[in-house]
């Protein structure tokens, strides 16, 4: 690793405070699933479809990034390539949803599907266990294929300063994020539209691959926000760089509640039955207050604040604005898959607070270790002379 572009120590101690909260919660998620095996995993999957969303929103970014260029992405490459480098740690989490599908999933009680002809159909050629099982491990070989390629080049990169590995990644990075918007679709029907099986959307798949887009992007932000008051990146990060990131991260802000809206107006306006059985129990009660609460801070507050280009400069600022809108991705996660499993109203019980936690720490602390692991910027990429001359440049004429 080159020392002038090392790691803080700070992300060390971050990597053992993770791990313990991490452990601990754990500890406490485990002896909740012997109280209640259903409730704990309810809760497990609406934390694993944050914390995996985070991983592969990061993998859509940097696969975005490899094709358009542009310093605000080489600043945050090594976070993003370190949030890709999770997905093993979710791909054997994922082991506990399919020894838990009879928990979860409605179309594993055969007696239940067989009453509806074309449930038994869906059952039998689409959502059984193993199909459903070998499906998940087609996904996860196509995201973990690109994220060892990435990462390979990208290591390589900076041991010879060959420019043809940046080549190499933009190359794959086309066909590749064509690719993850096609498996992510399926992995969201797959592993949330399938809760309710009659239930189906053509704009669900797009809604999950903005939504954990977004997430990555607020992620990201999060973090260089804290390290650019820390050796190596306060040498290199400029407030130009977080306005555009401010500017990506309104822009997904915009097309989530473009897609989410969009959802709810054709479901609603075509009032069949058959569909708009999914928003009923959503917007009464509880659900109907979380639901207000999702699109005034989720999208209308930051939207609003996102336009002002002073805010998207203040590195801090938009770090805590960044924050904001990753508690809500957690809390509009939880709204879309909790009602689906009938607790006779609004339900939300304490494992649902202590399973995203629990995950959290542990993907945090993995996380951390990754970003150890390599120089926080990639000192051999073409674009990297560009970005620095940039960061050279005095401060009153970046105005």
């Amino acid at each position: 690793m080159n020392g002038a572009y090392s790691a803080p120590p700070e992300i060390g101690r971050w990597q053992q405070r993770a791990l313990i909260v991490g452990v601990v919660f754990t500890l406490l998620f485990v002896v909740g699933a012997f109280l209640n095996r259903a409730q704990f995993f309810h809760s497990y999957l609406v934390a694993y479809l944050f914390w995996t969303g985070m991983a592969l929103g990061s993998l859509a970014i940097l696969l975005l990034q490899h094709l358009t260029g542009g310093g605000w992405g080489l600043v945050i490459r090594r976070v993003l390539e370190a949030a890709t480098r999770t997905l093993p740690l979710m791909a054997v989490l994922f082991i506990p949803i399919i020894l838990g599908a009879h928990q979860i999933y409605p179309w594993t009680h055969h007696e239940e599907m067989s009453k509806t002809p074309a449930l038994e159909q869906k059952a039998r050629l689409y959502l059984n266990l193993p199909f459903f099982s070998g499906r998940a491990a087609v996904y996860f070989a196509i995201w973990l294929l690109l994220v060892y390629l990435l990462s390979r080049w990208s290591r390589e990169q900076d041991v010879t300063a060959d420019r043809r590995f940046a080549k190499n990644m933009r190359i794959v990075s086309a066909p590749g994020l064509l690719l993850f918007v096609l498996t992510v679709t399926f992995a969201s029907v797959d592993w949330a539209m399938s809760l309710n099986p009659e239930w189906f959307s053509t704009i669900y798949g797009l809604l999950f691959v903005i939504a954990w887009a977004l997430s990555a992007m607020a992620f990201a932000i999060a973090v260089i926000s804290f390290l650019t008051n820390r050796e190596p990146m306060s040498r290199i990060v400029r407030p130009n760089h977080f306005q555009d990131l401010g500017k990506l991260m309104l822009a997904f802000v915009m097309l989530w509640a473009y897609f989410a809206f969009s959802q709810f107006l054709i479901v609603w306006s075509g009032n069949l039955p058959e569909e708009i059985q999914w928003y009923l129990p959503r917007l009464r009660g509880g659900w109907g207050a979380i639901a207000v609460s999702v699109v005034f801070f989720h999208f209308a507050f930051p939207f609003l604040l996102l336009l002002s280009a002073s805010l998207k400069r203040d590195a801090r600022k938009l770090a805590v604005l960044a924050v904001l809108i990753l508690v809500m991705r957690l809390i509009d996660m939880f709204w879309m898959i909790a009602p689906e499993f009938g607790h006779g109203g609004f339900h939300v019980s304490w494992m649902d607070f202590v399973a995203p936690i629990a995950m959290g720490g542990l993907w945090f602390a993995m996380f951390s270790w990754q970003l150890k692991k390599r120089p926080l910027i990639p000192i051999n990429d073409p674009q990297y002379d560009s970005v620095l001359a940039e960061a050279q440049t005095p401060v009153h004429a970046e105005h």
